[in-house]
C-alpha cells in the first residue's frame, strides 16, 4: 500500500516540502520530458490551490495539484488537476492512483478536468475522465483535454 497522501495549501507548506515537490516537477517535466513551457506559472501560491503528494525517504515521490478556476474551462469544471508527476524509481507502484483517488474524493462530487499527455489518457480514463476535443501541443508534448462529470 502506498504511503500517505499529504494535502496542503500554499500557506501550510514548509520550505522543505515546497523544495521537494518543485524538484520532482522540474526533474520530470524539464529534465526528463524536455517540456518547453514555464514550470513556475504563479498558480501554486493561489489560496485555492491544493498540493497533494506522497513522500518517501528520498523526498517527494509523486505529486499533483488541484487548481480552482473562477470560470469553468469546460462545462461546469472549475477544478483542474495538473502537474501530475511520479519519480522514475517509483513508477508503477500505484502512487498516481492514490493521488488521483484522493483528489477526486476531495472534490466532493464536483466536475473536474485535466490536460493529459496523450500517452496517459488511458490512465485518467480509469478514473472516469473522458477525452474531448482535438489533440494539441502543450509545452512541446501532445495533450488531450479530459473531463469528469461531478
Amino acid at each position: 500500500m502506498p504511503e500517505s497522501v499529504v494535502v496542503k495549501s500554499w500557506d501550510e507548506l514548509t520550505l522543505a516540502e515546497l523544495y521537494d515537490f518543485l524538484k520532482l516537477r522540474t526533474d520530470v517535466f524539464m529534465l526528463e520530458q524536455k517540456a518547453d513551457d514555464e514550470e513556475m506559472d504563479g498558480r501554486d501560491a493561489e489560496p485555492t490551490t491544493r498540493h497533494l503528494w506522497i513522500s518517501d525517504d528520498r523526498g517527494c515521490a509523486a505529486y499533483l495539484r488541484v487548481l480552482w478556476n473562477e470560470q469553468p474551462e469546460h462545462r461546469d469544471a472549475h477544478l483542474v488537476i495538473g502537474r501530475v508527476a511520479t519519480r522514475a524509481d517509483r513508477r508503477g507502484e500505484g502512487l498516481t492512483r492514490a493521488l488521483m483517488e484522493r483528489a477526486i474524493e476531495d472534490a466532493a462530487g464536483a466536475a473536474i478536468m485535466l490536460h493529459a499527455q496523450d500517452y496517459v489518457v488511458g490512465l485518467y480514463a480509469r478514473f472516469g475522465f473522458e477525452p474531448f476535443g482535438e489533440l494539441y501541443d502543450e509545452a512541446g508534448i501532445p495533450h488531450r483535454s479530459m473531463y469528469r462529470a461531478g
